[in-house]
């Protein structure tokens, strides 16, 4: 897999251009590819933390929001979790996941993370760590499920 350079900036700290490329990504993934009309971009967006991966051309090719305690529940949450369709099945998901880990706990410590996942990805998520904790809900006519990762379950970046 070629060489991937991750950021990780609060929003205020983003340059216009880099917003523009996750929010491009986003909307190329969730309302483009998925066919889903919703409001991609929400007050969430300028309190959350942005992780990007762009390769060598500077292409943002996967991002993921990281969001504090109390916005969208209790713990701190990822979200956004998106990959250029042209990357997927490389080993970038994986990576995507431990880069947004340690981002993660880098600005907060370890402690639990809870997502909303698209019901169809439960295993990739469980191969992280998180544990289905709620019954499947639509969200955008979409089927979703909370899941939640304990910290003591955060692995190092390379670990398995």
């Amino acid at each position: 897999m070629e060489k991937i350079t991750w950021v990780c900036k609060h929003f205020n700290e983003l340059s216009a251009l880099e917003y523009h490329h996750i929010l491009f990504l986003r909307t190329e993934v969730f309302v483009v590819e998925q066919n889903c009309p919703y409001q991609e971009v929400d007050e969430k967006d300028v309190v959350a933390y942005h992780l990007f991966g762009f390769n060598k051309n500077n292409e943002v090719i996967a991002v993921t929001r990281i969001l504090p305690q109390g916005v969208s529940y209790k713990e701190v949450s990822i979200g956004r979790v998106a990959i250029k369709k042209t990357y997927r099945g490389t080993g970038l998901a994986h990576e995507l996941m431990l880069e947004s880990f340690a981002a993660l706990e880098n600005i907060y410590g370890k402690q639990p993370i809870r997502i909303s996942a698209q019901e169809y990805l439960v295993n990739y998520y469980s191969k992280h760590g998180f544990k289905q904790v709620g019954e499947m809900y639509l969200e955008d006519d979409i089927p979703h499920v909370e899941m939640l990762k304990k910290p003591s379950l955060i692995l190092p970046k390379g670990g398995n």
